[in-house]
């Protein structure tokens, strides 16, 4: 029975939110075991007697507003992302999903749970919203402020599987972010690592993207370095939630306005939900030997349901071992 470890202690609305997520996977997925990390008594005083479901207690959690996380992480080995990720680790669990401060799980995914024998790296790669309505992959979205061109193939080929196994993609794409779509564009490691993905045997490479094309490109994974990553993705963040805010705005301001959204209600809530992302639940750091989930800090009941579900199918897909075995061939 694949055992999901989840870190009831993380992220602004944690406990509450997270257990209630917890109930509503456990509701729908009967074959899955969650190890809860943290308090005994709240978790059984919110969900009861609830099957399949293995309690670690501690009473120490990472604070959203700790000041040096990573330090914390390290002082405190029983605090409940810590143990969550011993767990993973040591194999009694097959994955971890936390919505506590991203710089502490991923230094401590690195730390306890390792890399991948042939990744350099690692990376947080979230699920995008995309025309499909599959989703695309962004990587890496801040990890590693810089990166080598080894470093992106390796990237590349991990996402590859990721969108073959988890997202359903038959053939994915991969695609370079850039300042232009010509070869000869951007700096010296956007050129020399469009001339090894070019020529790679492992991954479909489309060639440079703008940014303006993130979400109307063909590609599946959009990849590049951490700092160019997480300003795209902030920026997005910022454009959708301003962009919902002026709609709701110019809606109110008169009666046709009004009018319209009684007749448009059930369009907008449908576009809503295509950029919303509660739908995907979380980011996904990989390159280390165990399904990792980081989901959003401000995440709800539902968007942690949904990184759950993440974690699930990336463990019933077994994509560790896919990767391992496509990083080996690349070794021989």
């Amino acid at each position: 029975m694949t055992n999901i470890g989840i870190d009831i202690f993380g992220g602004d609305h944690a406990p509450g939110e997270i257990l209630k997520a917890v109930k509503l996977f456990l509701e729908k997925k009967t074959n899955v075991k969650l190890t809860l990390f943290g308090s005994e008594k709240v978790i059984k005083a919110a969900l009861g007697d609830i099957a399949n479901i293995e309690i670690v207690h501690t009473e120490k959690f990472l604070s959203m507003g700790e000041k040096d996380p990573v330090s914390y992480l390290r002082a405190n080995p029983d605090c409940s992302m810590a143990l969550a990720l011993h767990y993973a680790k040591e194999k009694k669990i097959d994955g971890v999903v936390s919505a506590g401060p991203t710089q502490a799980l991923i230094v401590g995914a690195h730390l306890i749970v390792k890399r991948l024998e042939n990744m350099k790296r690692t990376a947080l790669c979230p699920i995008l919203p995309s025309e499909d309505g599959k989703g695309k992959l962004l990587l890496d979205v801040g990890a590693n402020l810089e990166l080598k061109k080894e470093h992106m193939l390796e990237l590349a080929n991990f996402a590859t599987i990721l969108s073959r196994e988890v997202m359903g993609i038959a053939e994915p794409i991969t695609g370079l972010l850039n300042i232009g779509t010509e070869a000869g564009k951007g700096r010296d490691i956007d050129k020399e690592t469009y001339a090894l993905l070019e020529t790679s045997e492992t991954i479909n490479f489309y060639g440079n993207v703008e940014t303006k094309e993130l979400f109307s490109s063909p590609c599946h994974i959009h990849l590049t370095d951490g700092y160019t990553g997480n300003m795209v993705l902030k920026t997005m963040e910022g454009v959708f939630g301003t962009t919902g805010k002026l709609m709701r705005e110019e809606i109110k301001r008169t009666f046709m306005g009004k009018l319209g959204y009684f007749f448009m209600r059930k369009n907008l809530a449908r576009f809503k939900k295509r950029l919303d992302p509660k739908e995907i639940g979380g980011a996904m750091l990989i390159g280390v030997n165990a399904p990792v989930i980081k989901a959003h800090g401000s995440s709800d009941a539902y968007a942690f349901y949904n990184a759950i579900q993440q974690a699930e199918k990336m463990i019933s897909n077994d994509v560790i071992e896919k990767v391992k075995k496509v990083l080996s061939a690349k070794e021989e």
